[in-house]
């Protein structure tokens, strides 16, 4: 996904988002984007893993 931005552009997106958002917000988002993402992962597990136990339930039957 972001193996096209290189270094120059990541550098370029943290600064305009520090001077958008400030030094106070920017560690605040940061904490709200990884809970998210952290959500994000263990819903998506939750999901394999039911998925993967009906498989295991219609191959007994």
């Amino acid at each position: 996904m972001f193996s096209n931005i290189g270094v120059p552009g990541l550098i370029l997106i943290l600064t305009l988002a520090l001077i958008i958002f400030g030094p106070k917000k920017l560690p605040e988002i940061g904490k709200a984007f990884g809970q998210t993402l952290k959500e994000f992962k263990k819903s998506t597990r939750e999901l394999t893993d039911d998925v993967i136990e009906d498989i295991k339930e219609e191959k007994k039957i």
